[in-house]
This record gives C-alpha cells, structure tokens and sequence, in this order.
C-alpha cells in the first residue's frame, strides 16, 4: 500500500515554518516558484527543487512544501487536445490583429532542440512532438513541415483534415506560404523564435507573392493558450572543475582573447549549453540535458553579464561564478544590448542560432554586429583530457548497463510477454545504478517490429507494440553521468531472423566500421566521410534519411554542434577531442529498423609510414555487444570481420570486471568471434 502522504496545514502554518527557519519568502513567492517547478521536468531527482528555497530544511517545512506543491495542478503535454478548436482560437486572434497568417516553429528562444513545456507551441497546435518542423497557419489552410525523420510519425500524430503534409527540407515553408498568400497580406512571426537568416529567406520567399512578413511584439499563440505552463525553474548548480577540467575563469580568458582577436568587444551568447559550458554550471529547465535556459553577454575583458532568473540559482552561486560574473535578471538583457549600441561597440551575435530580435534591438541601438559563430562552440565541442577520462569512464559503466539490459531481453523478449515500455523502464532501472547518474539523455527509443522504422519513434501507451518473437527490436537510448553523455542503439533478433534481416543488418555494419576505420587528413569536414556510411548501402539501392554522426557534449546536450557527419554540406572541420555518434541506419517501413551506434572520439592517428600530412581517425567510445545473430559473415571483408571481433574483445575486456557471472557468461558468449 503506497504511503499517504501529509496533508498541506494551510498557507499560515507554512509562513510560520518559513520564519523559523530564517527564510523570509513569503508564501506567495513559494506558489510563484512552484508553478514554474511544476512547468520544468521532474527528471530523476523529483526533490531537487527544495534547494531554491533553501539548504538544510527542517523536516517539517519539506513535509509542508511539498504538500503545497501536490495541490497545485501539474501542466498537461500540450500535444494532447481539440486541434480543431485551437486552430479556430488562433485564427480569431490573428484577425483580430490584422493578420493573415502565422509560422509556429518547433523551438524556442534559443533555438534549441530540448525546449520547455512552455514553448511547445507547435505540438499545441498541431500534436505534432518531433524535435524539428514547423507549421505554417493561414485563414483557410495550414501545413506541417517535417524532415525524413518524422515522415511517418507526423501521420500518426497529426490530423490530414487539419494540416498538409510537407518535406521540411524539399519544400520550403516560405515558398508555400507565398504561393497561398495575396499581395498585401501579413504573415507574422515572433522574432523572438527565429533567426536573421529564417527572416531574410522568408522575405525574399513572400517578395514574389507581395505578401509582407511581420514581427509581432507578443506570440499569438500564447495569447489563446489558456493553460500555458510558466516558464521553467529548474534548480541551476555549480558544475565540478574535477568534471569539467578547466576553470571558468580560464574559460572566461580564453574567449575574452578570441574576441579582442576579433576586434569585438562583447559577444551574445544565447545558446544554454554555452552558457553552462563558460560558467561551468549545469541546469534542469528541459528534459534530459543540464541546460540553464539563460542569455549572457561576455565581454573582451574577461566579464560576463548573466541574464537568469535568480529563484533557479542553488545557494552560493555567486560566490561560485566569482566577481567577473554579474548575475541579470532576464528582461536586462534588452538594455545592455542598448548600451553596446550607445557605445558603437563592435558585437559578435552568432546568425545560426541567435533570435533575430537580439539583431534588431543591437542594430536599433547604433551597435556594429559581427556575424560571427558562438565563441564558445569550439572549444567546448573539443574535450580536454578531464572531459575524455571522465566519458570514457562513463561509457564504460553504461556498457555494462546496456549488456545487463541485453541479456534480460534475450531471455525474456521471446516469451512474447514483454512490450516497448516495459523494456525502456527495465534499460533506465539498469542505469540508475552506476555511479554519477543523473538522467537519460533522451527519451529511450524503443522500437519493436515495425515501430522500429519511425527514426525518432516516441513510445507510448497508444502505440505500444509486444515485442514478438520472429521480429526485430531497436533500442536507442543515453544516459547523462557527472563525468559523461552516453547515446546507444543496438537492435536485436527476437528469436529467429530471416535471411533479409541479416543481409541488411550487415550492410548497415559495414559503414559502421568504415566510419570506425576511416584515416583522414587534417582538415576534413565530417560531411566529406557520410558517404562511406552510405556506400554499402547505395550499392544495393537503399539508404537512409538521417545524418551518419551528430556531435555530444559532456555531461551536456547528447546533440552538440558544431560536428556532425551528414549529407548536408558542414564547414567545421573534424578536430582532437571531438565527440560524435556513429549510426548509420536502415529502414523498412511497416517491417522494421536497423541502427548501430556508437560514439567515436575524434583522435590524431600517429606512425603511418611515409604520412605527409597530418591524419586523424576515430577511437570508439562505446562498448556493448553487436548481435553477432544478424551478421551474414560471407557480406564482410577479412578485415571488416577482424574489426567486429577485435571490438568485441575490448567489450570483454572493459566489461566483464564490472559484471555479475550470469551476464559475463552472456557477454561471453554474445562476443563470440565471428
């Protein structure tokens, strides 16, 4: 019987458990913050916002608070709703400002990937819950853009009565929109949710219909969002210099100099991941990736401007970022943006990722503005040793997380018996275990059957799938450790597979390992090396619609720029201490996936005979077993087959000390040289 909980005493008895404990909040300010705990994820540590209101809480207050905070209404997951009627609701608030048109993205003001419940304005309105696409509302029609990721979940999740279905990448939302839209007409965006380089595109895209674009001052969305969640408070702590290996300080100096270097005399960062990566702090405003949703301003001198709601900073946080870091609220931001233009001061904002509006408010002011990338993206995407020992480690106890995982599917699936959620659940209670665990680093993919073809499939209770023998079962998952970010996927036979299974399980093994083995010059973009993924696959006509390699951070985001191995032309060149996936992919739909990932780490290659030029190569980070079950051996080369068992017996290695003698046995013989 599940433990009753205590009841909330009443807000006089929680004023007065305040005042004896020295905290002079007043009840209402602890509604306030609550509503914006509530509006962030609980994640794996569900108390950890009692440290905002202070540290040391007698029993009875933490009894007593988190009372209070049972009562108080948990925001719903905006996909679930009337679409109809919301859309209804936001046609009548766009005519109601003279609009004839809105453009809804999948994003933030930071543009990020992992965004608040707040800002999913896009699944709101559509139901839509992929991490990329865009929706476009007129008068009398709308339409969804979703890239190959989602092309067969956008039909389950969003209504073709509603919404047209478009190619994120073919079909441009733009050139839509103008072919829908009168001369004279509005199509308004809120400047706050894309970037100079959307805006120009789209107004050169409405120019050939005489339709304008219009930045609105307030989202009509939020304006007809009755129950839109608060803007997220998730605890912000100090991040360890023993797990981040550098100082802020130093950090701060470092890009304090590429600016001067530059001619620039601040630059604005709005990317969070940044922001935690300069201040060496960690948040918990998104699910799955340690974000502090703030802006910064750092400046050629070394200081930095940190615009953050001061009620998500953990006691001692400015002692933690020292005197050089002035704590801002957020709606400062504007103002200093004003006096770096009074002050013509040359300013580098970064047009991949910043919010047009921080352009227009700099250029408004009088300032120069350097279009220049963040600062802070390379050195960040390239580890130092502190970081590379600490993801190494990292991976390895994932890896006997993940082999403890494997073995109880390969008992227990073919009974028939288990479904997608169950063995998601069973993966996180696997990693919950290790050492320096804090969450998933996204939301496991479990993926049986034809489940297993949705790229991106999010499990849930109307979709889960049995996993039946005779099928195919993909699981890509991650965990976020103190000392590293992990991302996974293995997929298995349930029993018995066909013929065809193995035969395109091999192919997508190969651009594996061509990946794993490739040699390159110093200098070479992971663009130019995604062919050698594909080229296994191309020659038997088939291919896959998602990049080979995204970059990861440490003990930050599991999607990291600016490295990626893609068809997509990328001008970042692959440097030391570069961490990204490798994961090439096939898909059959209605069938099932195929995907095996693992992270590399991006190394110099020394001793090549008669190198006259600086080579570089990949050292492989994650270590778990292949299902040797689905390898065709005659489809290998000799040395793609001494590759496989090579990696095997580091798997051995690394991890079996870790292992209790059921699953070593397991392992043992799941690694069986091929």
């Amino acid at each position: 019987m599940d433990a009753i909980r205590p009841a909330y005493r009443g807000d006089a008895e929680l004023a007065r458990l305040l005042s004896d404990a020295g905290i002079r909040t007043s009840v209402a300010d602890i509604r306030d913050l609550l509503a914006g705990v509530n509006a962030a994820p609980a994640g794996e540590r569900p108390d950890r916002w009692l440290g905002l209101v202070g540290t040391d809480l007698p029993a009875a207050l933490v009894e007593q608070l988190n009372a209070l905070k049972a009562t108080l209404p948990i925001p719903a997951d905006p996909e679930f709703g009337d679409h109809a009627a919301r859309l209804n609701a936001l046609r009548a608030e766009l005519h109601r400002r003279g609009l004839d048109g809105f453009v809804i993205p999948r994003g933030d003001e930071h543009q990020g990937e992992y965004v608040p419940l707040r800002a999913q304005r896009m699944a709101w309105t559509s139901g839509f819950t992929g991490s990329a696409g865009m929706v476009v509302v007129l008068k009398d029609r709308a339409a969804i853009f979703v890239d190959g990721r989602y092309t067969l979940q956008v039909r389950q999740e969003v209504s073709a009565s509603l919404f047209e279905y478009r190619h994120l990448v073919d079909d441009f939302h733009g050139d839509w929109a103008a072919e829908h839209l009168k001369a004279g007409q509005k199509l308004g965006f809120d400047p706050w949710l894309h970037t100079v380089g959307w805006v120009e595109r789209m107004r050169n895209a409405l120019a050939r219909s005489g339709a304008e674009l219009i930045a609105v001052d307030d989202n009509p969305v939020d304006a007809v969002w009755t129950d839109q969640p608060s803007r997220p408070l998730g605890l912000v702590s100090p991040y360890a210099e023993s797990f981040a290996g550098r100082s802020s300080a130093d950090k701060r100096s470092d890009i304090a100099a590429e600016l001067r270097r530059q001619g620039n005399a601040a630059a604005v960062l709005t990317q969070p991941d940044s922001i935690a990566w300069l201040l060496n702090v960690r948040g918990s405003d998104v699910p799955c990736t340690p974000l502090p949703l703030s802006f910064a301003v750092a400046r050629d001198t070394g200081e930095v401007d940190w615009f953050v709601d001061r009620r998500k900073l953990a006691p001692g946080m400015e002692a933690h970022v020292g005197n050089q870091v002035a704590i801002r609220p957020p709606e400062e931001l504007g103002a200093v943006l004003d006096e770096l233009g009074a002050a013509k001061a040359k300013v580098s904002v970064d047009p991949n990722w910043a919010a047009v509006w921080v352009f227009d408010r700099l250029h408004t002011a009088g300032a120069r503005i350097d279009r220049e990338a963040d600062p802070c993206l390379l050195p960040k995407a390239c580890k130092n040793a502190t970081e590379i020992a600490g993801t190494r480690s990292a991976h390895a106890r994932d890896g006997a997380a993940m082999a403890r995982f494997l073995a109880w599917i390969d008992r227990e699936a073919p009974t028939g018996r288990l479904t997608e959620i169950d063995a998601a659940e069973k993966l996180l209670s696997f990693r919950r275990g290790g050492e320096h665990f804090r969450d998933q680093s996204f939301e496991t993919i479990s993926g049986a059957g034809p489940n297993g073809a949705i790229v991106h499939y999010r499990v849930s209770p109307k979709t889960n799938r049995a996993i039946e023998p005779g099928s195919l079962y993909l699981v890509d998952s991650g965990a976020q450790y103190l000392d590293g970010t992990t991302d996974i996927t293995r997929t298995v036979a349930i029993g018995q597979p066909t013929a065809e299974m193995r035969r395109h399980f091999t192919l997508v093994l190969k651009g594996h390992i061509a990946i794993a083995t490739v040699r390159f010059p110093k200098g070479t973009t992971g663009s130019q090396l995604d062919v050698l993924a594909r080229h296994a696959l191309w020659r038997e006509g088939l291919d896959y619609d998602h990049g080979t390699g995204h970059g990861v951070g440490a003990f930050l985001s599991v999607h990291e720029g600016p490295q990626r191995i893609a068809k997509v032309p990328n001008p970042t060149a692959l440097q030391p201490g570069m961490i990204l996936s490798n994961e090439p992919g096939y898909y059959k739909t209605g069938a099932y996936g195929i995907r095996i990932e693992n992270l590399i780490l991006v190394t110099p290659v020394e001793g090549i005979p008669g190198a006259e030029r600086p080579m570089l190569g990949f050292e492989t980070l994650t270590f778990c077993p292949i299902d040797v079950r689905l390898v065709e051996p005659s489809l290998l080369t000799g040395e793609e087959r001494a590759w496989l068992n090579d990696y095997h017996a580091e798997v051995r290695a690394k991890l079996l000390p870790q292992l209790d003698p059921d699953t070593a046995a397991w392992v043992e013989a799941a690694t069986a040289p091929v």
